[in-house]
């Protein structure tokens, strides 16, 4: 499925300010190239940051790097992912140094062949609660990390993904701390409310909450009590202004966990162009008949279905229902996940479209995904290993990361 056309002004796109090609120039031959349509024996040419031109056939020129016979593809493109806070909070009460949990987070996703990130960072939050995992965290971090971003240290090219708390208390405030220049690329709406979308069985959310944070049951109690309320006092403004923030922005609103075809015909509304993780094969379907891509995670499909108990990405799949993937809370099963698709579709560059065109489409990214003249060299090797991918290499603009 292509991504509608979006209705956002470009001249706030994160790609609106250029970057400096590199000066590099590289010939990778001997691979197996995944192109958009087929997989077939040849190489790739780049020079200053982009593919200069495809070749196809076996050999190897004078002077290029040998791949062996390996996969070459491009880089993998990732719209969701909790990795920067896993590396923040690498355990309850722990609060890693920010500058080496970025790196850190930067490297992980290098060596799994992710050239492209949206960092997801909440906004929204919650002072009244007794957790400061529901604290605000979100500008100095997104600060902090365009810092890093400038200093030219990062391996990988790195968005901003706000994932917009409706059940909060300070998103307002949150939201209107962020202009054009954050390299905003995506704003979600998330409604953790308990009752609805991903939480709709509360003994889910209490096995989540109560086991990561050790609430008593009354404790629980009073948080679910807390965030309904929040939720009628707050919820429809926040999303209206969240709306409009994405569209202040020039950012790509997507959806969260929509459970009901009136659900998505809201996000439709609203100007959805993604759903994350819809939760049930009803929302699915009706996302493709709003034209909205499907992204579902990575390790619902590796692991066989969804740890709240939704719908099994894997069922997704073979309904058509399925576009992009995410690895969520696992980068390293964002490739092993695409090449468990093209086991079940029995197409390759179809499974490999979803961790690298199609997300790139949905976020408005047209200067990469594939292996195309003229786009980034943005380029992953690997080669399988039984069943699991074995990452060997990683560039990005045509540099070895």
């Amino acid at each position: 499925m292509q991504a509608p056309e979006r209705p956002v002004n470009l001249a706030l796109h994160p790609l609106a300010v250029p970057e400096s090609p590199p000066m590099t120039q590289a010939i990778l031959a001997n691979a197996r190239l995944i192109l958009e349509d087929r997989v077939t024996p040849g190489g790739i040419a780049c020079e200053g940051g982009r593919i200069a031109a495809i070749f196809e056939g076996e050999g190897v020129p004078d002077g290029a790097i040998d791949l062996q016979g390996d996969f070459l593809a491009p880089g993998l493109v990732e719209l969701h992912t909790d990795n920067l806070e896993r590396h923040l909070r690498p355990r309850p009460g722990v609060n890693w140094p920010h500058s080496s949990a970025i790196l850190a987070h930067d490297a992980e996703l290098a060596g799994c062949g992710i050239t492209t990130v949206f960092d997801a960072m909440r906004v929204g939050s919650i002072p009244s609660e007794r957790n400061d995992d529901y604290g605000k965290y979100a500008r100095p971090l997104a600060t902090e990390l365009e810092a890093i971003r400038a200093s030219g240290v990062l391996r990988i090219s790195h968005f901003l993904h706000l994932r917009a708390e409706i059940c909060s208390e300070t998103l307002l405030d949150e939201l209107a701390e962020f202009g054009p220049q954050d390299r905003v690329g995506i704003i979600s709406l998330m409604d953790h409310t308990p009752g609805q979308r991903q939480f709709r069985d509360i003994s889910k959310l209490a096995q989540y909450v109560q086991g990561k944070y050790g609430f008593s049951d009354a404790d629980f109690q009073a948080h679910v009590q807390n965030l309904r309320d929040l939720r009628a006092r707050n919820g429809d403004r926040h999303e209206a202004e969240a709306v409009a923030t994405a569209h202040r922005l020039g950012a790509v609103l997507a959806s969260h966990d929509d459970t009901t075809a009136g659900q998505v015909a809201i996000s439709a509304a609203h100007g959805v162009r993604l759903a994350e993780f819809p939760t049930t094969p009803e929302a699915a379907r009706a996302c493709h008949d709003h034209g909205i891509m499907v992204m579902m995670g990575a390790p619902n499909l590796i692991r066989g279905g969804s740890h709240s108990g939704n719908v099994s990405a894997a069922d997704l799949a073979r309904a058509g229902h399925l576009d992009i993937l995410s690895s969520d809370y696992v980068p390293a099963g964002l490739l092993a996940g695409a090449m468990l698709l093209a086991r079940i579709w029995d197409d390759l560059p179809r499974a490999i479209a979803t961790v690298t065109r199609n997300p790139a489409s949905a976020a408005g990214l047209a200067d990469r995904g594939a292996l195309a003249p003229g786009l980034r060299a943005d380029l992953i090797r690997f080669r399988m290993l039984d069943d699991a991918p074995v990452l060997r290499e990683t560039w990005v603009r045509g540099v070895r990361v």
